[in-house]
């Protein structure tokens, strides 16, 4: 007999860096009908040193990348187990945890996220639900994005549910299939730039409203051949590194200029990416408190009305869901959606961990 409720930790760490997610939740479950309550909540930034660190791993050599993902377990525990004993959180049934992604490549069976090693659990106290990515990839799916069955089971009344953060995603129902997709890259980019003018980022999207769209580097982008594939589809930052960066750095214009060209191929990307073009589309994650990209979605879609929720859930939302994910790992039922990744079938995916 499966339990009614559940009392967990979900951590995530995006690949915009902005830091370490952490939620503590209670869900509740009667009738197969699911609930939640975000008890507490928390950022954790890095520290410069580690923020430099994710920034090149992606060109680390395979002993480079064993090392990072031992400290960073070491990094993640110590994040976790403080935010235990800040909040005094006890009688965890599991602390369910994303890790960080380095590498995406589920064309070449591949996907990397550190953080997810079994000493975790014993480095916390805790049971620990993890890795949720590889399975996927191995079934043949895109390990991405993972997010949308909780989208079903938790936010069902909207049509549609995006995430703006260091890339957009979104998730809806389409002939009684869960369907989601990577749309475009997000704050990778408009972080990169904002950086280069000394802004951790662009604050309210205030930097990328002065500037000029700059409509030949707008056409390019658009005519990227990752936005004319099919969905199941997904992307990793190897995208902005090889293709996105290379490109709007091949026009000399100013930064302003390449923020508000890349903000409107963000929202005209969105536009174009959603089969219907009213009801009600959800956005969470950072993005969403870009009031100009917020702005230029509307504009882009004039009939679409605009849900942005309270900062728990727009900030911990992917908390949130993979703590979700962790408890239907603990019961043993399905967690990824075939339909979503391209996997060859539904899915329990994750490692249990329990401390030694």
């Amino acid at each position: 007999m499966f339990k009614e409720k559940y009392t967990t930790i979900g951590v995530m760490s995006g690949t915009s860096l902005d830091g370490v997610d952490l939620a503590y939740i209670v869900f509740t479950v009667k009738n197969n009908k699911w609930e939640f309550e975000i008890l507490e909540s928390e950022t954790i930034s890095y520290p410069n040193d580690w923020l430099n660190k994710l920034k090149i791993a992606i060109d680390y050599s395979e002993a480079q990348l064993e090392k990072l993902n031992q400290d960073y377990t070491q990094l993640l525990a110590t994040i976790i187990s403080s935010f235990i004993k800040k909040f005094d959180i006890k009688n965890l049934d599991a602390v369910c945890s994303h890790g960080h992604t380095i590498l995406h490549q589920p064309q070449n069976g591949f996907t990397l996220q550190i953080g997810n090693l079994s000493k975790i659990s014993t480095l916390i106290n805790q049971t620990v639900v993890c890795d949720f990515r590889v399975q996927d990839v191995k079934f043949g799916g895109q390990g991405a994005p993972l997010v949308p069955i909780g989208d079903r089971i938790l936010f069902s009344e909207y049509d549609y549910c995006m995430n703006l953060g260091g890339f957009s995603n979104v998730s809806f129902e389409q002939n009684k299939e869960r369907k989601a997709f990577d749309i475009s890259a997000v704050n990778t980019v408009l972080n990169f730039y904002a950086n280069q003018l000394g802004f951790d980022y662009d604050d309210r999207g205030n930097i990328s409203k002065t500037g000029i769209c700059n409509f030949d580097l707008l056409n390019e982008l658009n005519a990227l051949d990752f936005y004319q594939k099919k969905y199941p589809k997904s992307l990793g930052f190897e995208f902005v590194k090889e293709t996105i960066l290379p490109l709007i750095e091949s026009y000399t214009i100013p930064i302003e200029d390449k923020l508000n060209t890349f903000t409107e191929h963000v929202a005209l990307q969105i536009a174009l990416a959603l089969p219907n073009k009213n009801g009600s589309l959800f956005i969470t994650g950072g993005g969403a408190y870009n009031d100009f990209l917020i702005e230029r979605i509307q504009y882009r879609l004039p009939e679409m009305k605009i849900i942005i929720p309270p900062a728990k859930i727009l900030e911990f939302k992917e908390a949130l869901i993979f703590a979700l994910l962790g408890v239907l790992k603990l019961r043993g039922e399905i967690n990824i959606l075939s339909s979503v990744t391209g996997a060859k079938k539904d899915h329990s995916s994750g490692m249990i961990y329990s401390p030694k």
